[in-house]
């Protein structure tokens, strides 16, 4: 199976890796929702990433219920300190992960 983007094979395709560690600017915030619950907010993971893959294995290591609403991961609970480490993990580069400090 080839790749709709760069038509190499599956097993040989880089736009993953590219799309990481390229020009995209992660922005992680927290906002109140109904009831005055905080929800962790990470907008700006391009759409060439696997964004429901990132969302699943962020919360099995953040213990915590969450969904991809477009091209935002929305998280249960205030995981700004710990959201930048397991992306770095996942392959983003740390300079493009903005960590906003005020709760909107």
């Amino acid at each position: 199976m080839n790749c709709p983007t760069c038509g190499l094979p599956s097993e040989l395709c880089v736009c993953a890796s590219i799309a990481k560690e390229g020009g995209q600017k992660i922005t992680v915030k927290t906002v109140r929702r109904k009831f005055g619950s905080p929800t962790t907010v990470i907008e700006g993971i391009d759409k060439s990433s696997d964004i429901k893959s990132i969302a699943r294995q962020m919360k099995e290591k953040l213990a915590c219920g969450g969904t991809v609403k477009g091209n935002t991961v929305e998280l249960m609970g205030d995981h700004r300190r710990k959201v930048k480490e397991i992306l770095v993990s996942l392959g983003f580069s740390a300079e493009s992960i903005e960590i906003r400090a005020q709760i909107e």
